[in-house]
């Protein structure tokens, strides 16, 4: 096999196909990166079997073949001078040559006999916007569970309907649910639990794609993400998901406007000294939000802010990177918090309330 391909192209694909391959594994090839190249056709692949990634590759083919590269190779690409990178591979050879100018390197490779089949990309799909999608993703995947002995909360919700895309994900400390508007979806709703991590890779296959719209492929066991020629795919997580409408209220003691903004620059001040433990209070008087945090090892911060609240006082505690991750998310500059006890959780949601961040809250002594 040889190739000849520009710098940049080649450094940015080896580099994105290369998330999907494994960091962990007893199957060293399963770190690396399938480089097939026939029919003038290039095409870069990887897998830890249980996401897989394809994208196509801008190059000219010299002489057709297949090798797994390295995964280092994508730095060892970037780091080169600008222009054009020869990929050289003999067959039958346990190394490949990458160069560009005056800079060489040899490197060791596994043979494309010895990487595994890839799922079958076939089916046909539900064309979704791409800009939603991502949106939807990174709003809601955060609040996924990282923990593989709960395997269905590592997973996002994803349900579509004829007139909207929903994502929910949850690791029982919080629940993040978005609802965005769209059109010509499925006569009858469908839905998925897919890998948080997948959905994670969504925005990069768009981002290498350009592609403004993406095709969603649901399967029994598998789930494949289509944005122009570069393929997702994922096996499906089995399992009962929390019915998440069950565990939203629906009104509240207090429902409170907020500027998104201000809060977010508060909480993350205050989190300087909420150490991991630590929860950050939000103590709620007459026309003001009081937010503080202590530490026996480093202090106490607290700051106020105005804020619409009538009534008895109410203080209530947080994870305080999982209220900055909640505010964060919001969209716009108006926030909706809506608490109720020290005891209920809160829900952080946007003025158009598609997005809400349901968040447990954390008993506070003293």
């Amino acid at each position: 096999m040889r190739l000849i391909c520009p710098r940049d192209e080649l450094s940015a694909t080896l580099a994105a196909v290369g998330r999907a391959a494994s960091s962990k594994t007893t199957v060293p090839v399963l770190g690396n990166v399938l480089v097939r190249a026939e029919d003038g056709r290039v095409e870069l692949s990887a897998t830890d079997m249980e996401v897989s990634l394809r994208s196509p590759l801008a190059a000219t083919v010299e002489e057709p073949g297949s090798i797994v590269l390295p995964r280092l190779a994508a730095d060892i690409v970037r780091s080169m001078s600008p222009g054009d990178v020869i990929v050289d591979h003999r067959p039958g050879e346990g190394v490949v040559s990458v160069s560009s100018g005056a800079s060489s390197f040899t490197l060791n490779c596994h043979q494309a006999s010895e990487f595994p089949e890839l799922p079958p990309d076939t089916g046909e799909g539900i064309r979704l916007p791409a800009a939603a999608v991502v949106a939807a993703a990174e709003r809601v995947g955060r609040a996924a569970s990282r923990d593989d002995t709960r395997p269905v909360l590592t997973g996002v919700l994803v349900r579509v309907e004829h007139d909207a895309l929903t994502m929910v994900a949850t690791d029982s400390y919080r629940l993040a649910v978005r609802r965005t508007p769209i059109e010509g979806g499925p006569a009858e709703a469908v839905q998925a639990l897919i890998p948080a991590r997948a959905l994670a890779e969504v925005q990069r296959v768009v981002g290498l794609s350009g592609a403004q719209e993406v095709e969603l492929v649901l399967t029994e066991t598998q789930g494949i993400v289509r944005a122009g020629e570069v393929r997702l795919t994922t096996r499906l997580i089995d399992g009962q998901f929390p019915d998440y409408r069950q565990l939203i209220p629906e009104t509240f003691e207090h429902d409170l406007l907020l500027d998104r903004n201000e809060l977010f620059g508060v909480v993350s001040r205050i989190a300087v000294l909420a150490q991991r433990n630590t929860p950050v209070r939000m103590a709620f008087s007459e026309g003001q939000l009081t937010v503080s945090a202590s530490s026996e090892q480093l202090g106490e911060g607290r700051e106020s802010v105005p804020v619409a609240f009538h009534g008895d006082p109410l203080e209530i505690g947080f994870n305080v990177e999982f209220l900055r991750a909640g505010i964060e998310a919001v969209e716009g500059d108006e926030l909706r918090l809506g608490v109720s006890s020290p005891l209920r959780p809160g829900l952080l949601r946007g003025a158009d309330e598609e997005f809400r961040y349901l968040l447990m809250p954390i008993r506070l002594s003293g």
